[in-house]
């Protein structure tokens, strides 16, 4: 079966910089999206970034563009997000997720998979 497994997060400054890792396993599609997505307290899980693994097309959510990259190794099965210039209003839980029909847009109803989650807490 599928297992997403993220990690991480944890307290850092605002202005600093912290990189999360998705380790996925039980992968057998032969194309297939990801994406990172996150949600604060009391909000609504918003997307983050995404990549179609194969061609590597990215696509950011407005509040992250140049500040965050996606990137993959298809070797390891590994999706990683490079987050920089971190601000408090980035404090979330972190969730990788996986859609198998190659999306990796905004809509969470595209993805089948998702992690458990990593705590990223943005301090001032």
């Amino acid at each position: 079966q599928v297992q997403l497994v993220e990690s991480g997060g944890g307290l850092v400054q605002a202005g600093g910089s912290l990189r999360l890792s998705c380790a996925a396993s039980g992968l057998t599609f032969s194309t297939y999206g990801m994406a990172w997505f996150r949600q604060a307290p009391g909000k609504a899980r918003e997307f983050v970034a995404g990549i179609n693994w194969n061609v590597g097309c990215t696509n950011y959510a407005e509040s992250v563009k140049g500040r965050f990259t996606i990137s993959r190794d298809n070797a390891k099965n590994a999706l990683y997000l490079q987050m920089n210039a971190l601000k408090p209003e980035d404090t979330a839980v972190y969730y990788c997720a996986i859609a198998p029909s190659g999306a990796w847009g905004p809509k969470a109803q595209q993805y089948d998979y998702w992690g458990q989650g990593t705590q990223v807490t943005v301090s001032s």
